[in-house]
């Protein structure tokens, strides 16, 4: 390794001029390294953020789809358990003229609006569920959004520290600038 402050010292002679450009050109191939370095530390940072991003956008898209497909299901659970109830009520009603009981008897319109409160109790059960299973997976989505918002903007600041912090060494001039 070549220190550039002392190749003065071996300016002596032919041999220092050949030492001095020695010097000059690992002073070169240092700096070059460093910007290397450099364009590899801000790049990476930068990188990573934009992967997060993308890997959370990923993520939020699929919890999305999840969401979409809990609302489908619930309308479907909601439908099924309404079908269910209908039959539930034709049966008892069967049931009722079998036993020789009046359809517009008291006691038939009672169990009747019982078995309704029930169908609307059930079915509000069943959409309640599903409102709650979708709203979970939408907030979730939400979440991981903004999770790929932060990683890219902590992608970003990472990479204009690195900068900052290094751009001096490889760029002297700079030193009074930041």
């Amino acid at each position: 390794m070549c220190i550039p402050q002392l190749a003065p010292l071996f300016t002596a002679g032919a041999g220092g001029a050949a030492a001095a450009g020695a010097g000059a050109a690992a002073t070169g191939a240092a700096t070059g390294l460093q910007q290397l370095a450099l364009a590899a530390s801000v790049g990476g940072s930068l990188l990573s953020g934009v992967q997060a991003n993308r890997a959370a956008k990923a993520n939020a898209a699929a919890l999305d789809a999840q969401a979409d497909t809990e609302r489908q299901l619930a309308a479907i659970e909601d439908e099924r358990t309404r079908m269910e109830m209908r039959r539930q009520l034709r049966q008892q009603s069967a049931d009722l003229v079998g036993a020789g009981v009046s359809l517009d008897s008291p006691t038939a319109v009672l169990l009747g609006d019982e078995a309704a409160t029930e169908l609307a109790f059930a079915s509000q059960s069943a959409r309640s569920t599903g409102q709650a299973r979708t709203r979970t997976l939408s907030n979730q989505a939400s979440s991981q959004r903004q999770r790929g918002r932060a990683s890219l903007l902590s992608g970003t600041f990472s990479a204009a520290g690195d900068f900052f912090e290094q751009a001096p060494a490889i760029w002297p001039g700079l030193r009074g600038v930041a």
